[in-house]
């Protein structure tokens, strides 16, 4: 486990990093979401050795990280970074030169990967005729080409139209199932509430919510449920203690102080007429973010 504790970091009289503590857990998808300039970045900087911090510890599995841990963990920055002119493939073998693997070694892994990643067919292509996708497709695999015992990855899924964000999602999955912790930072929430395990959210320097996913929802969600019927839903707003939050002909959101009072909603409804769908409503990740971070 990769445990972040008190990290501050300044540059100049700006601190950009207030007491970030968090703990990405093995076999787990941590999502980090920020707005620009909330200090994503910078953190997974101090992470990789990259940055110091100016006070604070990371520790991995309660042991100073070390500089041997640091080179075995797969980076991907947000900026690309490979070299234009070289093939994808080669690129890829001497990345995994670079981090021990044996030339043949490394060629496989990369062929696998690129094979995996829907990009098999370019991989004698300079990087430079790739599309921007395509190149972020290529710098995936250039993190994961050295079987790295974490990952941490900057926007990895910035230009991936869906099929390739759906790809890319199996892939780090993958990872994560064989016990890496998996840091990644994107501003895209949907992927986000998907993909992660955990989550971070970060705003002018300091964690605002950090635990499981289902752990902040059910945190910053009152007691709401949903229900949708063939006929109109105005009734619900005559019902003693239920607050009607959003209304739309025959969908109605409410909140409830018990479940028994919902389930009185859902009797009436199924006496009333056709009842389509009735459930908890869950608030998605779009509406915890902007709450914690207002």
């Amino acid at each position: 486990m990769i445990s972040l504790r008190g990290i501050n970091r300044s540059f100049g009289d700006h601190q950009v990093l207030h007491d970030v503590s968090f703990d990405v857990v093995p076999g787990r998808m941590t999502g980090f979401v920020g707005a620009n300039g909330s200090g994503k970045t910078t953190t997974m900087r101090i992470v990789l050795g990259v940055l110091a911090p100016h006070s604070g510890t990371v520790e991995v599995d309660g042991e100073p990280i070390t500089g041997g841990y640091r080179s075995r963990i797969g980076y991907m920055p947000e900026e690309r970074g490979l070299y234009p002119k070289m093939s994808v493939i080669d690129q890829l073998v001497y990345l995994g030169e670079l981090h021990g693997l044996t030339a043949a070694d490394a060629r496989r892994r990369g062929t696998d990967l690129l094979e995996r990643l829907g990009l098999a067919e370019r991989a004698g292509d300079h990087v430079e005729a790739l599309s921007l996708g395509n190149q972020q497709r290529a710098q995936i695999a250039a993190a994961l080409v050295h079987d790295p015992v974490a990952l941490i990855l900057d926007e990895p899924f910035s230009g991936l139209d869906p099929m390739a964000v759906e790809t890319t999602l199996g892939v780090l999955r993958d990872v994560a199932d064989a016990g890496a912790p998996v840091l990644f930072s994107s501003h895209q929430l949907d992927v986000v509430e998907r993909l992660c395990d955990d989550l971070v959210i970060i705003a002018d320097g300091r964690v605002r919510a950090s635990g499981g996913r289902e752990e902040i929802r059910a945190r910053h969600s009152s007691p709401e449920w949903t229900l949708v019927t063939a006929g109109d839903t105005g009734w619900v707003r005559g019902v003693p203690g239920v607050d009607v939050i959003e209304f739309d002909g025959g969908h109605v959101r409410f909140a409830a102080s018990s479940p028994e009072l919902a389930d009185r909603v859902l009797r009436e409804a199924v006496e009333r007429g056709s009842v389509i769908s009735f459930g908890p409503y869950h608030r998605p990740l779009t509406e915890i973010f902007a709450e914690v971070v207002r």
